[in-house]
């Protein structure tokens, strides 16, 4: 259990109030300074040895296994959700005829490459229109049919956090023979997710969100049956026998094992990778069913004072618990967006909703701040 607001762990300035981890998480103390010694670091090459190309990379590839409840071979280290879905495009067919299901105004990272794939090879992407009550789930389902090939969809909606079951997506898109592929980037680092249980094929996230990390840096997670497809780009280090400095011209034909293949070159970035080390040892460190808990209490407070003001709040059955959606009255979204920010109360605004996104460093004091705010 997390016991109380960890706002000292960070580096928020008194009067601000920053409920936007959604947008993009501030950097733990520990994250900063990790940082910083890796920057240093690279004005003593010397020091580097062929080893550290090697060890922060499996160090996160482990973090991350624990995370998502696979196992480390499972993990590619990108640069973006992109770069991830790139690597799902490249290796999951879509023939013609068949069709992709992604969500109405889902992230664009996870769309374009699909209508791309798409029109390339006679497919077509399929929208699931937004729901007009609870969560995303339901309609999922009902567009996957025979002529499904991929489910690409987010666990949850990147602007409001209504949710998207899975295990029950996981199961229709078996009943059909079709892929799943997760942009967990709205919810890996604070909602728990099992790959064991809902079986994605690919699952890729950004770490600068929830995951606390810093940008630049992602991570891609292949299921089994998946890690001996192609790479979108063939850089040394994947290679077999790369850790061999001496003999890199000896060209191997084999790649390093499990989903190391589809790393990112020049993946041993030696000032990001050890913060995003820092940052995921402090997610494990905390919990994610804990940080859940914690985000929960205070997401379920704001809907409370939505609904005190008459503003409706996407419901906590209908979403995760550490992000929420509030629907503000129709004409007035830039009013309030100037308004608090000036008030340095700073949220999301997408389309007509307020986008309310806490952490540990936030308390009910936030809570407050934020509706005293509020017109």
């Amino acid at each position: 259990m997390i016991a109380g607001c960890q706002r000292d762990l960070f580096e928020i300035p008194a009067g601000v109030t920053y409920i936007n981890c959604a947008y993009m998480s501030p950097n733990l103390r520990a994250v900063r300074m990790a940082g910083e010694a890796a920057v240093a670091a690279k004005s003593r090459p010397w020091e580097i040895s062929a080893a550290d190309f090697f060890t922060d990379a499996d160090d996160a590839r482990a973090l991350v296994a624990r995370l998502v409840g696979g196992d480390a071979a499972g993990v590619a280290i990108v640069p973006s959700v992109s770069y991830g879905v790139g690597v799902a495009v490249a290796n999951l067919p879509t023939p013609p005829g068949s069709t992709v299901v992604v969500l109405a105004e889902q992230f664009p990272s996870h769309v374009y490459p699909w209508l791309e794939a798409a029109a390339e090879r006679g497919a077509s992407v399929v929208t699931v229109p937004r729901p007009p009550s609870g969560g995303w789930t339901a309609s999922v389902v009902e567009a996957i049919d025979s002529r499904t090939a991929v489910v690409a969809v987010p666990n949850c909606h990147w602007t409001d956090g209504t949710l998207v079951d899975l295990l029950a997506v996981r199961e229709a898109a078996d009943a059909v023979g079709a892929a799943l592929v997760v942009d967990a980037t709205q919810s890996l680092g604070a909602h728990p997710i099992d790959v064991t249980r809902c079986r994605p094929d690919f699952l890729v996230s950004a770490c600068y969100k929830w995951l606390l990390g810093p940008y630049s840096v992602g991570f891609l997670y292949a299921a089994p049956h998946r890690r001996d497809g192609r790479p979108l780009e063939h850089n040394w280090i994947t290679r077999a026998g790369s850790e061999d400095f001496a003999k890199l011209v000896d060209y191997q034909a084999g790649f390093q094992p499990g989903a190391t293949r589809y790393d990112v070159g020049e993946r041993s970035n030696f000032a990001l990778l050890p913060m995003a080390i820092a940052a995921l040892r402090q997610i494990l460190e905390w919990r994610v069913e804990d940080i859940a808990e914690y985000t929960g209490r205070l997401t379920r407070l704001v809907e409370e004072r939505a609904a005190e003001r008459g503003l409706a709040a996407v419901p906590a059955a209908d979403r995760v618990a550490h992000l929420i959606g509030v629907r503000l009255p129709s004409g007035r979204v830039a009013e309030v967006a100037e308004r608090l920010a000036a008030a340095k109360v700073f949220v999301s605004v997408r389309s007509d909703s307020l986008r309310v996104a806490p952490h540990v460093f936030n308390d009910e004091a936030d809570v407050d701040r934020l509706f005293a705010v509020l017109p």
